[in-house]
């Protein structure tokens, strides 16, 4: 019964992408409507976004869904890539290294974990609008959405990994040492290796940090070639009409690429998270 009432919903999308008719109005929408067809997924792939234009009078420089798409990883790649590097780096040092301040750091941690994403909003707007890159602010660039994203993945990213470090052998790095490895090549050679299952949930979160936050990106973002596949298919809302069987399509496609990572880091995933998560 249970299962049944979490596959409810998605059943509910995948019928409201193949019907057809395009109604405004999906409450009516039956289980399996009349003249099912695969029109919306290609209208989405293969048409280009007319809301989305560099030059509204110019259809060839509307974004496609390739063009989003290519956006979108790069932001959700990037956005994995800082947290998992920072945060594993941070990580380390507030789990193995006793400085000043340590303590009050994990509770900063955790008061920044409490907050929406956009509480941080105004004060990354007025930081990232200070550089300039090109002659245009860096929030404005992929790059400068990339930070955003990946300062707000931080905060768990370190709290998870310092808590999966503690659990490690302080003697494995101690028998490094004496072999004669420095502490880098200790965290490179023996840390990181035995922290691959907290590492696959710090990338799994922190892509989907990227890949789904469009608050922030239609903030930041002015140049339309810079979109994302999230701010597409926010643009497919209107306020008086919704094509719902392009924007269920839209959905069904946006969450191919975070099922698939998940089934590929799944064997890591429940150790990864118990572990990390209770200790610290």
């Amino acid at each position: 019964l249970v299962t049944a009432s979490v596959l409810f919903p998605i059943m509910w999308i995948f019928s409201l992408a193949l019907d057809s008719r395009n109604i405004d109005k999906p409450l009516e929408l039956t289980i399996i409507p009349p003249g099912a067809s695969f029109q919306a997924f290609r209208k989405v792939m293969v048409e280009p976004f007319t809301l989305l234009c560099k030059d509204p009078g110019n259809p060839a420089s509307c974004m496609t869904f390739v063009r989003l798409l290519g956006n979108s990883l790069l932001v959700a790649m990037g956005t994995a890539l800082l947290a998992v590097m920072l945060g594993a780096s941070a990580a380390y040092a507030f789990s193995r290294f006793k400085f000043i301040g340590r303590q009050a750091g994990m509770l900063g941690f955790i008061v920044l974990l409490m907050l929406p994403s956009t509480a941080t909003l105004a004060p990354l707007y007025v930081l990232l609008s200070q550089v300039k890159v090109a002659g245009e602010p860096l929030r404005a660039t992929l790059i400068g959405l990339m930070i955003a994203y990946g300062s707000g993945a931080l905060p768990f990213a370190i709290w998870n990994l310092k808590g999966y470090f503690d659990t490690v052998p302080k003697e494995l790095e101690e028998a490094a040492l004496i072999d004669g490895c420095n502490v880098t090549q200790a965290f490179f050679r023996v840390i990181l290796p035995l922290s691959v299952p907290s590492l696959a949930v710090t990338v799994l979160f922190s892509f989907m940090t990227g890949w789904t936050e469009f608050v922030m990106a239609w903030t930041f973002l002015e140049d339309p070639s810079r979109f994302t596949l999230a701010m597409a298919l926010r643009s497919m809302q209107g306020q008086y009409s919704t094509p719902w069987s392009e924007f269920a399509a839209m959905s069904i496609l946006m969450s191919i690429p975070i099922v698939a990572i998940f089934f590929s880091l799944q064997r890591y995933m429940v150790s990864g998270l118990t572990v990390g998560g209770v200790k610290g």
